[in-house]
């Protein structure tokens, strides 16, 4: 049996229906619906049943000695959450608690991390072990995934196989619930159809053009190829945290570019001020390291962005059946 984790939201369905591709509906999935469009996530996924996230440690010890794998992708993924004692109860301690009963039964666990953990990048963006202690968040959500990476690298007692995964900038289908935390280019999709263009941010940073912030834009198919990898194939030696993104950079601009053609319009950009309580937070460039990671799948091939973007849009934005 199979638990995961955010199993509604943008990555964990992705996540379940690969599951389900690959033959496997034995899948516990645990989530908070509440009163939000998540639920269509899950609509065409199958699985064993569901559990409220406030509920899963309530459960009898037992349910745990049928669990083979746990992917915990379930978090707060809102880079401008300020209720730090909320971070702290949802994506800390609740992360600790689920790894301390894979660690007691042994199960394989993949937790996320996020990019946010390298901050404005100023010590790289190496996934070395050795270098994650001296990474500087720039906001809460940063911190919180930061403290459990820490937490985790730190403790002698492990499961036999673990990973965590510094997801860089995912996009792709099923994000549609997650408001501002939207990906570029399902807002660009958005402005597009309402305006004909789309507004970005001017830089408010010196050798960066307006347009030209730099991320490591990943699509979420390539993340969840990626994550099974690891989970399945269980390589000796090969637990620890990984980055994962494409390991190139590209600008905002060249993404939104291709969000317009591949909808087979003009591109038209207008730029805007960057509001200034996000400025001191905002990062203008990241990309991942990813010689790890490739050390242990060395023919693991990343979708490029014009086509991950084109896939994203044409098959799914443009499509009325456009969830995955």
């Amino acid at each position: 049996m199979i638990l995961v984790t955010g199993a509604a939201g943008f990555i964990g369905s992705v996540l379940v229906k690969e599951l389900n591709k690959m033959g496997r509906k034995d899948i516990w999935i645990v989530d908070r619906l509440e009163s939000d469009d998540k639920w269509r996530n899950i609509a065409g996924l199958d699985f064993e049943d569901y559990i409220h996230a406030d509920e899963l440690f309530h459960l009898e010890r037992e349910f745990w000695d049928g669990i083979t794998q746990i992917y915990h992708i379930g978090a707060c993924s809102s880079t401008t959450e300020r209720n730090m004692d909320y971070l702290w109860d949802n994506n800390i301690r609740y992360s600790q608690e689920l790894f301390n009963i894979a660690t007691e039964k042994d199960i394989p666990i993949l937790y996320a991390s996020s990019a946010a953990t390298y901050g404005a990048g100023e010590n790289g963006y190496s996934d070395d072990h050795k270098k994650i202690s001296s990474l500087r968040p720039l906001n809460g959500y940063g911190f919180s995934k930061q403290y459990v990476d820490k937490w985790v690298l730190d403790r002698e007692a492990k499961p036999s196989f673990w990973f965590g995964l510094k997801f860089f900038n995912v996009f792709g289908p099923n994000e549609y619930h997650k408001d501002d935390m939207r990906s570029l280019v399902h807002k660009g999709f958005g402005q597009i159809r309402e305006t004909g263009k789309v507004k970005l941010f001017k830089s408010h940073k010196e050798g960066f053009k307006d347009g030209e912030q730099l991320r490591d834009f990943v699509y979420v198919k390539d993340v969840v190829r990626g994550a099974l990898e690891l989970m399945n194939h269980k390589v000796p030696g090969s637990s620890g945290i990984y980055n994962m993104g494409t390991g190139q950079a590209r600008s905002f601009y060249d993404l939104i570019k291709a969000t317009f053609e591949a909808m087979g319009e003009k591109v038209n950009v207008e730029f805007i001020p960057m509001p200034e309580s996000i400025r001191d937070q905002y990062q203008y460039y990241t990309q991942a390291d990813m010689s790890k990671f490739k050390s242990v799948f060395p023919e693991f091939k990343f979708t490029s962005l014009e086509d991950s973007v084109t896939d994203y849009v044409k098959n799914y934005l443009m499509n009325s059946n456009s969830y995955y």
